[in-house]
């Protein structure tokens, strides 16, 4: 059995800035690029990316919450971008943590599928889709460690964190609070 969580690292910083096989994005449904994680994304990587999501979106109309796409990396020092939707928090009982989950499993899928052995994830779903962040966390750690049990092809997952609350969450459910 593989151990999942000495393959998570997790730190808080900038995702734009790391070089890693794949980073992945927070994207909205239109993939036309948008605010938080997937501006910032859009801006750093340059027109290159914007250029291939209007490739995909011609092709088959946008990207689904809880699905996920793939595309270059554009001028970030990673080697793909896979863009995944995150579902809008609505209290939980419209399958959110389901939707949420397919966002990790369906990215680390594609990233597998392109060659990738290192992954960057942001929090997803925590800002403007008004995520707990909380349960997010939870979600998170879950799905990926389960992922990686299972695939032995992902050598390396970071979680990248902006702020504090979602970085401190996200450190209790990895086991990384020392006492």
């Amino acid at each position: 059995m593989i151990n999942a969580t000495s393959k998570i690292e997790l730190i808080k910083g900038d995702i734009t800035k790391l070089s890693v096989d794949a980073i992945v994005n927070a994207a909205n449904s239109s993939l036309l690029g948008g605010g938080g994680v997937d501006g910032a994304i859009h801006r750093a990587g340059g027109p290159e990316i914007l250029a291939e999501c209007k490739k995909i979106v011609a092709r088959q109309g946008g990207c689904k919450t809880g699905e996920a796409v793939i595309t270059t990396a554009g001028k970030l020092p990673s080697k793909f971008l896979i863009h995944t939707v995150g579902p809008v928090w609505n209290g939980g009982g419209k399958d959110e943590a389901e939707k949420l989950s397919n966002c990790y499993i369906n990215s680390l899928q594609l990233a597998v599928m392109s060659g990738a052995k290192s992954i960057a994830f942001p929090n997803i779903s925590t800002g403007v889709y008004g995520y707990p962040k909380f349960e997010a966390a939870q979600v998170a750690v879950k799905t990926v460690s389960r992922f990686l049990t299972k695939n032995d092809k992902i050598e390396k997952v970071i979680f990248v964190c902006f702020d504090e609350e979602n970085f401190l969450f996200l450190e209790r459910e990895l086991g990384l609070v020392k006492s």
